[in-house]
């Protein structure tokens, strides 16, 4: 009828008895993630918010880093990703990421251009 899904995470490094506890600990993995975005959100260390790196805030690398990762475990576990064969997982889930990164790369420099255009007042808009 029905196959049986994989009752592991993180290439077997944790194992789960049921699929009542693996969506448990996907949810524990899931909200620790979160809870770091958050706390690094409200806090926002200033060795993060001074240092650079490619024109990026090192805060902003490690969100997008954090985030990407969420997307991409939810495809991987909730999606049973890792159950399809490796054409399709790479075909899926790599041209997203991608893509994703090259969107969150462009919007980031161009928000960062505007932001100096008006902290230094070289243009003014006239609206």
């Amino acid at each position: 009828m029905g196959h049986e899904h994989k009752l592991e995470i993180f290439r077997g490094l944790l194992k789960f008895k049921s699929n009542v506890s693996k969506i448990w600990g996907v949810f524990i993995v899931l909200s620790i993630v979160t809870i770091i975005e958050v706390a690094l959100g409200i806090y926002k260390p200033a060795f993060l918010v001074e240092g650079r790196f490619l024109a990026m805030k090192y805060l902003n690398w490690i969100f997008i880093i954090l985030t990407l990762f969420k997307a991409y475990y939810i495809t991987w576990d909730f999606m049973h990703m890792r159950d399809e064969t490796k054409g399709l997982r790479r075909a899926v889930v790599w041209t997203a990421v991608f893509l994703i990164c090259y969107l969150v790369l462009i919007v980031l420099l161009e928000g960062d251009y505007i932001f100096e255009v008006y902290k230094n007042n070289h243009i003014k808009f006239n609206f």
